[in-house]
């Protein structure tokens, strides 16, 4: 079928206006850190080549490529055509988007970038163009929030938000448990128990989201209230335990050699992921109570 281009003033609108500052702030992120990493006199003297630079790099260049096919698809009206929720995709990557560009703008400067040593003025640009890159999302969060609700999804609602953050609360776990934080923890069973509690239940709120987006809560066999609730309360319950380690071992220095802000972020991002997993839990029980 022949490709409908949009009318010139959809780019004016501020949604569209916000997600072209998306792309070009990430673009000019990754492009400056790029530029500086390439560099062999400067690479190894100034850029800590870790998991908090892959994570930074990964999240501008997923979300610039993803920004732009959601950019692409709406100029030319696709979205018919796309088998996932329009109400809920940009939604969801916006708001993705918004915390891990956040994370990836305080992680780089902190983590990534060497302070022994004169900074590359690119390096210094490309947090500033992070921290822009955030603010740009957040602003699409904001326009998204305030439409009316009939154009919004339910990833707009706060247990969809509340499920984004989880994934993301575990994306940022999983980026600190490194050989570093597994060596000066003394890595036993408790420790791989809660590396399976980051995993499941990052696995369980992935599968939510996947199922909004795709529009299957019709198919399940049992009504997804109930697994949304059981899903929860599982969560919960498992997150109490990995809490309940990770405080043991800040309370108890032989257990955790040096307390580093590996272990120290991994511990407050296991908190404030029960957190949301409870209040998740909470809106779940609510549900189930008006259904009944």
């Amino acid at each position: 079928m022949p490709v409908i281009l949009g009318e010139i003033s959809v780019l004016t609108t501020p949604l569209a206006m916000v997600r072209i500052l998306e792309m070009l702030f990430g673009c000019t992120t990754f492009s400056l850190v790029s530029s500086a990493s390439n560099n062999e006199t400067i690479n190894s003297e100034t850029i800590n080549k870790s998991n908090t630079y892959t994570f930074c790099m990964f999240t501008w260049c997923f979300f610039f490529i993803l920004t732009a096919l959601i950019f692409l698809v709406e100029f030319v009206q696709f979205q018919s055509l796309v088998p996932v929720s329009w109400k809920n995709l940009p939604i969801t990557m916006a708001l993705l988007g918004a915390l891990m560009t956040l994370m990836a703008s305080i992680g780089f400067p902190y983590c990534a970038i060497k302070h022994e040593v004169s900074i590359d003025p690119r390096l210094v640009a490309a947090s500033i163009f992070s921290c822009l890159t955030f603010l740009a999302y957040a602003a699409e969060v904001c326009i998204t929030k305030v439409r009316n609700v009939e154009q919004r999804g339910y990833m707009a609602t706060t247990p969809g938000f509340l499920k984004v953050f989880e994934v993301f609360g575990a994306c940022v776990v999983f980026v600190t448990l490194d050989s570093d934080v597994v060596d000066k923890c003394k890595a036993g069973p408790l420790f791989w128990w809660c590396v399976a509690v980051y995993c499941s239940c990052f696995l369980m709120s992935l599968c939510t989201i996947g199922v909004m987006l795709g529009e299957c809560t019709g198919r399940c066999p049992v009504p997804f209230d109930r697994i949304l609730a059981g899903f929860g309360s599982l969560c919960v319950l498992m997150y109490i335990t990995a809490v309940g380690y990770w405080v043991w071992a800040l309370v108890h220095p032989d257990r955790c050699k040096q307390h580093t802000w590996k272990v120290i972020t991994t511990t407050v991002m296991t908190c404030l992921n029960l957190l949301a997993y409870t209040v998740d839990l909470a809106f779940s029980f609510k549900l189930l109570y008006y259904r009944a």
